[in-house]
């Protein structure tokens, strides 16, 4: 328990003993001024000891995030450097075949990113582009048919957003480690005229299939995201009616 904390229950606790020379000495006028001094200086200090735990809070928030961009930041920079090495080497060698087929997956890479950024829930996209700085057990693919933005359809996107994330983090808790090729996870995006379908598509072993399947009920509940499949870890598939 921090410094802060404890300040706030001694001075809560410090008000039982004016409180009880009120109940003994009610008819003293000195007593009850006391208390109401003592009343007012307890209640000051535990709103000031309270918004300095809150500041922290923020402080150590903004702190985490600013260290989770800063690794992502590394993470796509490691990346870019690997494809400039790579494109590099094929400039070298005159390779053109194989130049273009790199580009091609380059830009199909950044068309993705861009998809994701345009998804328009802030915590979700944070998620996913930050994804594998998370874990190297399970490989997160991301597929988004067209341009899609959850903050612009007529639903709660942010809970979507959670739900999401919720189920994402129910797989990569659940990876059975040691089970040989690293495991992968395909998440796809469809909009139709009256629903948005994401399916989820996991290649490899889970330690605790019910453990998962509970996560993902949970993640689930007031949701506007249910379930059309679930039995399965291979395949789920989620549906939000969007209406006409």
């Amino acid at each position: 328990m921090n410094r802060l904390r404890m300040t706030k229950l001694y001075a809560a606790a410090s008000v039982i003993l004016p409180s009880a020379a009120v109940l003994i000495w009610h008819s003293e006028l000195w007593v009850i001024a006391l208390f109401i001094v003592w009343f007012v200086i307890a209640a000051l200090l535990w709103i000031w000891c309270d918004r300095k735990e809150q500041a922290q809070r923020i402080t150590r928030t903004i702190h985490a995030m600013q260290t989770a961009s800063i690794v992502t930041l590394n993470h796509h920079r490691h990346d870019w450097m690997n494809d400039l090495q790579v494109l590099y080497g094929y400039i070298r060698m005159g390779k053109t075949d194989k130049l273009v087929a790199c580009v091609e997956q380059i830009r199909e890479r950044m068309t993705t990113e861009s998809k994701i950024a345009k998804l328009g829930i802030p915590s979700l996209v944070t998620y996913l582009q930050s994804f594998r700085t998370l874990t190297h057990a399970m490989e997160l693919d991301v597929e988004i048919e067209g341009e899609l933005s959850l903050a612009g359809l007529a639903l709660d996107g942010e809970l979507a957003g959670e739900t999401i994330v919720e189920i994402v983090n129910a797989y990569r808790l659940a990876v059975k480690p040691g089970a040989g090729e690293v495991a992968k996870l395909s998440v796809d995006f469809v909009l139709g005229d009256h629903s948005l379908v994401i399916t989820f598509h996991y290649d490899g072993e889970l330690n605790d299939t019910s453990d998962w399947k509970q996560k993902c009920k949970r993640a689930l509940k007031g949701s506007p995201l249910k379930a059309v499949e679930l039995e399965q870890p291979g395949n789920v598939m989620l549906e939000a009616k969007l209406g006409n």
